[in-house]
């Protein structure tokens, strides 16, 4: 029968827009009848903030707009824009109040109508859950945006200032003042008259304008100095004085204060203090000369992850710097151990694995590691290899690196084995993946060379790559373990805490979140022959290759970065509080903003293992 003029023009109108616009025909027909039709005065209030919705709404004529809790705007939309639709689809409040800009007509749509289309076509889903990955990128970009000034910047330059000025007379010679210099060892000088500033004489004015003009350096000060230099006062912030110095190119600054000099402050100050500087943490490291001085120089890294947080740095370059610096301790450890036994007998290759492997360390993490030997090694290498090992644990152990609980360390004699070894292990893995093996092949298919001969780690990587990547039952096998693991998002979107015991109240952010998202990421690289460990790098691998949707792999990587934001902010706060670091937080003390957020991560990450499922069958597996 056909549609009245009223509940054809509606029609038309779902089918000019997403995801409405896949529908079959006679869906599409049929829905119509279902809808109600409402108005919004202009101004007046559609959705409240943190409401419950119970209908999806879309915009038939007119315009709305979605502003967050902080009044800030989020989302402009005309016809075709929904309201509601990424409240339904997580179980969570809506985000923010939505107000009609125009007077507004609005396609009213029962939940229990959309639960019902749901159901019968994913593809509804889908689109509801990317615009709640559109939302968490939105909340990403907020929490960098809109994190507070590193505490390092609002430091006042007078707090840096720990030596009084080094100055000349202006009836100085040029000789003389670079005398002072070399004695204060300072890389300026200030020249003065009668107490008052006159100017200011650098290392490279000495370069410049006296060694290379071939000036005789008997002559005054005043002839090379810089005259009336740029001043600075001594209670301005170090943001400030930063931008100063980067606006005039110039590296010193004069303080002054009622027309006095009180100190000087450079550039170099200044970019040390706010960096929180990871270069000289690793600097330390690396020139640690026993395992003592090495825990020393490592326990900073937990306060510079703290400061890097606070200051909003991602959690992705966040996890770099703690990545690197438990490098630079291993590597350090492994180098000592070395010069205390002497030459090793062999080459090796001392390997790290999981999340360090991958550069997506976080704080409190234990030990991973394994070592690759030649098959051509000559008798008594291991005896050697194991106590080298043993010292490198035991340094770790003390740096606040614990023990590996499954034993997946290069002291353990069976991650300490020849290269064709490994490639037994590696065959075996893919050709009869038991859970064990997926477990295992899980931690050490996540490999990166640390030290030694990377030719042993070169070959056994592309050995796992091409083995993975040729076997369909083996990704099978790992996508089936991605897909099934729990995330604690409720039926209802809830968010699911342990209800007793040490954690109550509390959820997992790693193995319930980021842990998914690692497995997901490793059977779509593995898969594409993806040489990079990283998760983001593997699913950018599994876009190219066509095993996963773009929308999909961008809301997995937001995600992602969310959660190990959160966690780092967890741990920052941790240490401030003297604790050991861990994964768990607890959601009740999270804002609003944060738990929407939190749910809608985990919605992509259940979207996600859907998608992996489809992807990867479990028929596949017989």
């Amino acid at each position: 029968m056909p549609l009245d003029a009223e509940l054809a023009e509606i029609r038309d109108h779902l089918a000019a827009h997403p995801p409405f616009d896949a529908l079959p025909d006679d869906e599409l027909t049929s829905l119509p009848a279902r809808l109600q039709v409402i108005y919004r005065r202009r101004g007046s209030v559609v959705a409240e903030a943190g409401a419950m919705p119970t209908e999806l709404l879309m915009v038939r004529s007119g315009a709305v707009e979605l502003r967050d809790a902080d009044g800030e705007l989020v989302e402009r939309g005309g016809p075709g824009t929904f309201v509601g639709g990424e409240a339904l689809v997580s179980g969570a409040p809506h985000a923010g109040e939505v107000t009609a800009l125009e007077d507004t007509l609005l396609l009213a749509m029962p939940s229990a109508v959309l639960d019902d289309l749901r159901g019968r076509h994913p593809a509804v889903t889908g689109f509801f859950t990317a615009h709640a990955g559109t939302l968490l990128r939105q909340a990403v970009g907020r929490r960098h945006r809109g994190g507070s000034p590193a505490p390092a910047l609002r430091t006042r330059v007078r707090d840096l200032v720990t030596r009084a000025p080094v100055t000349v007379d202006a009836a100085a010679t040029i000789e003389d003042a670079a005398r002072v210099m070399s004695e204060e060892r300072v890389s300026s000088v200030l020249v003065t008259s009668g107490g008052r500033l006159v100017g200011i004489v650098t290392d490279r004015d000495l370069r410049t304008r006296v060694v290379a003009a071939g000036v005789d350096p008997s002559g005054p000060v005043t002839e090379v100095m810089t005259p009336d230099p740029t001043t600075g006062n001594p209670d301005a912030l170090v943001m400030e004085v930063l931008l100063e110095l980067a606006s005039r190119n110039i590296h010193h600054l004069p303080l002054l204060e009622e027309g006095g000099v009180v100190g000087m402050i450079t550039a170099t100050d200044l970019l040390r203090l706010q960096q929180a500087d990871p270069v000289q943490v690793v600097g330390e490291v690396a020139k640690a000369a026993d395992p003592a001085a090495v825990a020393a120089a490592g326990s900073r890294l937990d306060r510079l992850v703290a400061s890097l947080v606070r200051q909003g740095t991602t959690a992705r370059d966040a996890s770099r710097v703690v990545t690197t610096v438990g490098d630079a301790v291993e590597r350090r450890l492994i180098e000592l151990a070395e010069a205390e036994l002497g030459p090793p007998p062999t080459a090796y290759a001392w390997v790290t694995l999981g999340s360090r492997a991958r550069l997506e360390q976080a704080l409190g993490p234990d030990q991973d590691h394994a070592m690759i030997l030649p098959d051509g090694a000559p008798p008594g290498t291991d005896e050697y290899l194991a106590r080298l090992a043993e010292r490198v644990v035991e340094g770790l152990e003390r740096a606040g690196y614990p023990r590996c609980t499954g034993d997946k360390m290069a002291n353990n004699p069976r991650w300490r084995v020849r290269s064709s070894v490994w490639h037994e292990y590696v065959e075996a893995w893919v050709r009869s993946p038991t859970p064990r093996a997926v477990v295992e092949a899980g931690v050490f298919f996540d490999l990166r060379h640390l030290h030694g001969d990377p030719a042993l780690t070169a070959g056994l990587a592309r050995h796992q790559r091409e083995a993975a990547a040729a076997s369909p039952i083996f990704a099978a096998h790992l996508a089936a373990h991605a897909a099934t693991r729990p995330v604690p998002l409720g039926i209802f979107r809830g968010l699911v805490v342990d209800r007793s015991g040490e954690h109550r109240h509390t959820l997992d952010l790693k193995n319930g979140g980021l842990g998914v998202i690692v497995e997901i990421a490793r059977v779509h690289g593995l898969a594409a022959g993806c040489e990079d460990p990283g998760s983001l790098a593997r699913l950018e691998a599994g876009v190219a290759s066509g095993r996963l949707s773009a929308p999909l792999a961008a809301d997995l990587h937001d995600a992602w970065e969310f959660l190990a934001g959160l966690r780092l902010r967890h741990q920052g706060e941790e240490v401030g509080s003297g604790r050991r670091p861990d994964n768990r937080i607890e959601p009740s003390a999270l804002s609003s903003f944060e738990q929407r957020h939190l749910k809608a991560a985990f919605g992509v990450i259940r979207t996600a293992q859907t998608a992996l499922a489809q992807r990867y069958p479990v028929r596949a597996l017989t």
